[in-house]
């Protein structure tokens, strides 16, 4: 039993130490493959010897517990929050009242640190071990979001070295740009609507009930601050080099400098430089690099003396709100777009701007010809951030926030708990019909090819089509006289349309544009209840206890097929051959396929990559993106990657050709 014991523990050190190098040295020496067998290993030990649990073992940061309300827990050390300036002369004053404590014959170094815009958290280690996670909260009481915390791996969960026995550090959570961006762009295709910028996005994940979900998410954890009674620490820049050696993320962008001057060189530097980093900061912390003379100056009641924020202006320019339009979504919300008089912001020319909700336009009372200020920060476009009083508009021309939608005059309703107001005439509004078109035709749903977004506006707008079950209706000589329209074109629009039928049920489900019912759900929901006849007489109660599938999901389906317009349209589409149930036949769990992932690649001859896919999902297989250790096949076609076919050769994985995968069916 001992020589178990320590077969674990030599595994939890050896996958901390691996941990570390990938995720924050970005140095790995270790194959996917050597780490995932390596994890899966200490899974099966752990499994096996339950008396051995470690709440801070590797193999628990995947997530999966669930917290439904958040402890409130005290803070051993304040959170104070730090005095803000824009100007460099509030600096030099901060400077002066310093020298006036200390005394004006001390030389000061400072410690010059960025200061990421995310969400501020506080860990508590003891022995070396991850013990308790707090939010900031009010400085003085945090909410405990430990098992959230413990998903981000840039968050050691065991330290390295030597270190004291007890002591805190403070963080920041943020959400890189790029990753923030693509989970925008994954929100955009299943029509939700869009999180507002990476800092919030970063800080409402911290709080979701879910800890599985909180791992799905791109978190990183910057570290910043250690505090503690014995520390044996004596300034700021060994503070931030201690920390890296303990295991935590600590960016190279710190500078430890000896006069005002200096500090005003790396603020200029960054405010140059800080779009070129793949998170958001919004300014520059500079501290009294001595902890001793750190200790001396104190603290008020809300800041430390030791340390000041130099916060950057946000990129901004005055101009004249003209006017607001409300666009409608596909989801049929309602976002109100300010027009404003063209100005130039950071080298583009703005025309408008984000106004969110009704909620925005209540709170900076706007009112047409308002001179207001304009800010280009990380949102998808510029949002109006304050009014000029002295150049206010007339009060007659208050801005009122719509009650009925600007394209189907349908009342708007607001749901309790939402900021967003919507428009619930989904199968009569304009856009939200287009949109439900566009959606249904696109790649990830039917994937009808020749057909794209604009084409689908023009079908609408021509009178062709004005739902879903138009568009298998269609006759090439309808198509012929619209603008652009060929011969050659018209002839694979009607073919692809044609083909289209042949998708697997859990496409056509995932096309119907259900809300919160995206690609994954509805293959999920596809395989549990087989049919669209038993999805609709699903109960709310049956539908929850689906794996996961939650009350959002389950209401959602509820509430779309109690609408008479929606029977009919998928009774409809049924009629025209598409796929309303899965396929239940003979080799639905080919021995070969049930349960085994497959990777694609390349170009085939025989069929398509999607024919292929639907091939392996329908004899009960699983597809997945990449190459990892529970890959069991690689379908290689022409043109495969290079490193796709290394990786699996070296995880001795399967790469099966076109023919091979023939008689693999055939077996």
């Amino acid at each position: 039993m001992q020589d178990i014991r320590k077969k674990i523990n030599f595994l939890r050190n050896e996958l901390h130490n691996h941990n570390h190098r990938y995720y924050v040295e970005d140095n790995p020496i270790l194959t996917d493959l050597e780490f995932d067998l390596m994890l899966k290993e200490l899974e099966e030990l752990e499994a096996e010897n339950p008396q051995f649990f470690d709440p801070n073992s590797p193999t628990q940061r995947v997530g999966g517990s669930i917290t439904k309300s958040f402890k409130s827990s005290s803070h051993r050390y304040p959170m104070y929050s730090l005095s803000n300036t824009y100007t460099k002369d509030e600096i030099i004053k901060w400077e002066e009242r310093i020298l006036k404590i200390l005394g004006n014959d001390i030389t000061i170094s400072f410690s010059c640190e960025l200061k990421f815009d995310g969400a501020s958290i506080n860990l508590t280690y003891k022995e070396g071990e991850l013990v308790k996670a707090l939010t900031r909260g009010d400085g003085l009481k945090g909410d405990e979001i430990t098992e959230n915390i413990k998903t981000i791996k840039t968050i050691p969960l065991r330290l390295k070295g030597e270190y004291p026995k007890f002591f805190e550090v403070r963080g920041e959570i943020i959400l890189p740009i790029k990753d923030f961006n693509k989970m925008n762009m994954q929100r955009a295709e299943l029509g939700e609507a869009l999180y507002s910028n990476p800092r919030n996005t970063a800080s409402g994940s911290l709080k979701l009930q879910d800890s599985s979900q909180v791992a799905r998410r791109p978190l990183k954890c910057f570290i910043y601050s250690v505090v503690g009674d014995e520390l044996n620490l004596y300034d700021q820049s060994e503070v931030l080099k201690k920390a890296r050696e303990w295991g935590f993320k600590v960016p190279n962008s710190a500078k430890l400098v000896d006069s005002i001057d200096k500090v005003f060189d790396f603020v200029k530097y960054w405010d140059s430089e800080r779009g070129k980093l793949d998170y958001e900061i919004d300014g520059v912390v500079i501290k009294v690099n001595s902890l001793n003379h750190q200790d001396k100056l104190g603290y008020t009641a809300k800041s430390p003396r030791w340390a000041i924020a130099y916060k950057y202006k946000a990129e901004q320019a005055a101009t004249i709100l003209q006017g607001v339009h409300f666009q409608v979504g596909r989801t049929g919300a309602v976002t109100p777009v300010a027009r404003l008089k063209p100005v130039l912001i950071s080298g583009t020319l703005v025309k408008r701007a984000s106004l969110h909700n009704s909620d925005q336009i209540e709170k900076l009372q706007l009112r047409l010809g308002d001179t207001v200020f304009v800010e280009k920060g990380g949102e998808i476009i510029p949002k109006i951030t304050g009014v000029k009083e002295s150049e206010r508009g007339d009060l007659i021309d208050k801005l009122k926030f719509i009650s009925n939608c600007p394209e189907c005059n349908f009342p708007l309703f607001r749901e309790k708990g939402e900021a967003q107001h919507y428009c619930k005439n989904e199968n009569a509004c304009p856009p939200q019909k287009i949109g439900k078109i566009q959606h249904f035709i696109s790649r990830k749903a039917m994937d009808i090819e020749g057909l794209g977004g604009e084409t689908v506006a023009m079908f609408y707008h021509a009178g062709l089509i004005s739902n879903i079950v138009d568009l298998y209706k269609i006759k090439k000589e309808q198509i012929l006289p619209l603008e652009g329209m060929a011969e050659k074109s018209a002839n694979n629009i009607i073919n692809a349309i044609s083909k289209s039928v042949e998708k697997p049920f859990s496409k056509v489900l995932f096309a119907l544009g259900i809300r919160y019912v995206g690609e994954t759900v509805a293959k999920k929901l596809a395989k549990s209840y087989n049919s669209i006849d038993n999805l609709i007489s699903a109960s709310k109660e049956n539908l929850t206890n689906t794996n996961e599938i939650g009350e959002k999901i389950a209401q959602s389906i509820i509430d779309y097929f109690s609408i008479q317009d929606n029977l009919k349209l998928v009774k409809s589409l049924q009629s025209f051959g598409l796929k309303m149930k899965t396929l239940n036949n003979h080799n639905y769990n080919h021995p070969e396929f049930y349960n085994k992932r497959f990777v694609i690649s390349g170009i085939f001859d025989a069929f398509s990559r999607e024919e292929i896919k639907n091939e392996i999902e329908k004899l009960g297989g699983i597809l997945v993106t990449s190459i990892s250790s529970k890959t069991d096949y690689l379908v290689a076609g022409k043109g495969i990657g290079p490193s796709k076919e290394i990786k699996a050769k070296s995880q001795n994985i399967p790469i099966l050709s076109e023919k091979d995968f023939n008689n693999l069916k055939s077996s």
